[in-house]
């Protein structure tokens, strides 16, 4: 099936004349197709996909679109944008995106080596993401511990789902006791950076909590 672009154009010298409609089809990544675009959807581990929806609406039948005989538009997805903050020291991090809000705290932040016990500057910095979770409203909050890949596998999980229970009780004494939680403990599993040098494993031994945006 063919495509065409959606602008009219005059004589070469003079360039392309497009519409307002291509704006708004640059805007909600729409793709001349038959085929509709599979639907995005959640799944229980980190990294799962944003729901998105299409801030406009597109009228097919526009003239200006100049579709093909037989071709249809698919249906209109927001690209997800991502906004990352990280503190200068890299014990904390920060993501926004257009579906949930999450935090990355460094294990060296929150325990003494080895341990899943909280220390002392655990308080603060837990209470700081209790009170984004109120702002954002959120009823449903994951809570994923990581470890680096030194030590066996086995440890790693245990200690990581002991640090993720510790982050998840703290954040529960300043939250509504109707809030839900997911409580995993993954181990070396999804690091996020390599793990053959101290400054990469360091980065690996996080905790994250992470809830759905809704402002």
């Amino acid at each position: 099936m063919t495509t065409r672009t959606p602008c009219r154009t005059r004589a070469a010298a003079r360039g392309p004349r497009c519409g307002p409609v291509l704006a708004a089809l640059a805007s909600t990544a729409l793709w001349m197709t038959a085929v509709p675009a599979p639907a995005a959807h959640a799944d229980s581990g980190p990294g799962a996909p944003a729901d998105t929806t299409p801030p406009v609406r597109i009228d097919a039948k526009d003239s200006d679109l100049r579709m093909p005989e037989g071709a249809k538009l698919a249906p209109g997805r927001v690209l997800d944008i991502k906004s990352v903050v990280e503190t200068d020291d890299g014990d904390e991090r920060r993501e926004d995106t257009n579906a949930k809000v999450k935090f990355a705290l460094q294990a060296e932040v929150l325990f003494d080596k080895d341990s899943a016990k909280l220390g002392g500057a655990a308080s603060a910095r837990i209470k700081e993401i209790a009170a984004e979770a109120e702002r954002q409203a959120a009823k449903n909050v994951r809570v994923f511990g990581f470890t680096d890949d030194l030590g066996s596998a086995g440890h790693g999980i245990e200690l990581s789902k002991k640090r993720a229970n510790a982050v998840q009780q703290a954040l529960a004494e300043d939250l509504d006791a109707s809030v839900n939680y997911q409580i995993r403990g993954y181990g070396e599993q999804y690091p996020i950076a390599d793990n053959m040098t101290e400054e990469g494993r360091k980065k690996n031994r996080r905790v994250e909590v992470s809830f759905p945006r809704t402002g």
